[in-house]
């Protein structure tokens, strides 16, 4: 049997019928070096977010339900398009949508889960000579409706599938050409990572990088799928290899890469009663509600009462924010507060197990650079902070520098510079 691959391709890899001409050549390509190929595809440039304006017009609080049939009506667009234009090279082809897809998810709406995949349409597809079109971000319900995975989630789809079909490779078509040490539009100095291992690119891609979704990468982890990230627009050149391998891992510089993420807020509870449970009753209350928590502070004061703040994605505010004065309510809260304006900034590598003074290095880089540190988190191979939102490119920039990794390639190889401890 000939191998299978699965290619993805991002919304600024399809933002016009053009671009998606171009991403079809490299299907038809790989098609010809492969055999088999199953194409997983985003909306169109930034049509999702049209979509969900479109909504939240008609409604400020639209039914869930209908907002993921409207948010995946932009995937749906994009697979068919994309069907069309290899047909009309000579490629059969046919999109594939929820309802034949095979993806099966939890009930969540907006923020579904992946629970199982019936490949029999695809592998029927496959078996006839037809490369299937697969409408990415969305799923069937066991009630039978259309769920969505969460933003960035044709990602998601793609390494799902990957494993599903027990494919040699996930390809991850994007507009960059792997991934950098940190973004290149802020850090003209970042350079691309010939190969990141699995535990950097998860932090990575958690923590604000955008080139790849992390519950992709988690399913990439889980099975050993192999994945590479490339670029569209120069499809000749290498990309990025994700590896696995425990030798990739060893002898690593202290610090691989810089993510930062601007889609970052917070919540504030003022002055809830210091004693055991509060927190428990909070961030239960807030998972009940689907919303995923990133960053957690307590601060307690002298006289038994205690400030919590956490951070939720922004396009998670308004949920979180109203859940959390539900919540504080019942807790007797003197007030619930949010922000928007602000960043997460985060060193990573694998390197740091074996590096001391890591995060008292950055914290001095930022201080130098008159940036205030709102927030810590740290693990074994990341150091977090949240800092205003208006220092977020001058943190990313020093911090950059601060840790080597604007040294020079050396003879032509793309390889971050080790940090000194």
């Amino acid at each position: 049997m000939d191998r299978i691959e699965v290619i993805k391709f991002g919304g600024s890899s399809l933002a016009s019928v053009e671009h998606m001409r171009r991403a079809s050549r490299i299907v038809l390509e790989r098609r010809r070096s492969c055999g088999r190929v199953v194409v997983v595809v985003s909306a169109m440039g930034s049509r999702t977010n049209e979509l969900l304006d479109l909504a939240y017009a008609a409604a400020a609080h639209p039914d869930e339900r209908e907002l993921d049939v409207i948010a995946s009506s932009g995937e749906v667009v994009s697979a068919a398009l994309f069907a069309t234009l290899l047909r009309h090279q000579g490629q059969p082809a046919r999109s594939v949508t929820a309802h034949r897809s095979g993806i099966a998810t939890s009930a969540e709406h907006g923020n579904a889960r992946i629970e199982d995949i019936d490949c029999g349409h695809l592998n029927s597809l496959l078996d006839d000579g037809v490369v299937p079109v697969v409408a990415g971000f969305q799923g069937l319900g066991p009630d039978g409706e259309v769920t969505t995975i969460g933003r960035g989630g044709s990602d998601t789809t793609a390494a799902a599938l990957g494993h599903a079909l027990r494919a040699a490779e996930c390809l991850i078509y994007t507009d960059v050409p792997g991934i950098f040490t940190t973004d290149p539009r802020i850090c003209p100095q970042a350079r691309v990572l010939a190969r990141v291992h699995y535990e950097e690119i998860l932090e990575l891609a958690a923590l604000g990088a955008r080139v790849i979704h992390p519950r992709a990468v988690e399913f990439a982890g889980k099975n050993r799928l192999l994945l590479r990230v490339l670029s569209t627009a120069e499809p000749e050149r290498p990309g990025t290899v994700i590896t696995f391998a425990k030798e990739d891992s060893m002898d690593q510089p202290a610090v691989t890469g810089i993510a930062y993420n601007v889609e970052e807020a917070k919540i504030t509870l003022r002055e809830v009663p210091d004693k055991p449970g509060i927190a428990a009753s909070l961030f239960a209350g807030v998972a009940a509600k689907g919303i995923d928590v990133d960053m957690i502070v307590q601060n307690t004061a002298a006289d038994k009462q205690a400030d919590i703040s956490f951070t939720v994605h922004r396009s998670q505010l308004r949920k979180a924010l109203a859940a959390a004065e539900e919540i504080g309510a019942e807790l007797k809260a003197k007030a619930v507060e949010a922000t928007e304006g602000i960043a997460k900034i985060s060193l990573v590598g694998a390197g740091m197990r074996g590096h001391a003074g890591i995060a008292s290095r950055m914290f001095q880089t930022l201080a130098e650079a008159k940036v205030n540190i709102l927030m810590i988190s740290t693990s074994e191979i990341k150091v977090s902070v949240i800092i205003d939102l208006d220092k977020a490119e001058l943190a990313v920039r020093k911090l950059h520098k601060a840790f080597g990794l604007d040294a020079e390639a050396e003879d032509g190889v793309i390889a971050p510079a080790r940090a000194k401890a």
